[in-house]
């Protein structure tokens, strides 16, 4: 379940990155709801991370979570905002992939 939990955190990480970048880019009204949608999702992440150190070690969890938040990141922007794909971005995110899975697999 905390692993449940810091997965949780991540991808609402991306989603209040999502909607920062949402925010810098409207007007009013809609910069209102992306606001709002930047708050709860900030809200939701902090508070899964704040679940999931209580079982997992500190450094662990938060590295597992600003990984799986830059990666969900770079691809939303890949993805929805035509941020470039080449190759140098996929590798280092490949290596990001690879830290955070190898961060689960040594914590017990």
């Amino acid at each position: 379940m905390p692993w449940l939990s810091l997965i949780i955190a991540g991808i609402f990480e991306v989603g209040f990155a999502t909607c920062l970048t949402k925010v810098r880019s409207s007007s009013a009204p809609e910069v209102y709801w992306w606001f709002l949608g930047f708050v709860i999702s900030l809200a939701i992440s902090m508070f899964m991370l704040y679940k999931a150190v209580h079982h997992i070690p500190m450094g662990t969890a938060y590295g597992v979570f600003t990984g799986i938040g830059a990666i969900g990141t770079v691809l939303v922007g890949i993805f929805f905002f035509q941020e470039p794909a080449n190759f140098w971005r996929l590798f280092f995110i490949s290596t990001l992939i690879i830290s955070v899975v190898g961060l689960k697999v040594v914590s017990a």
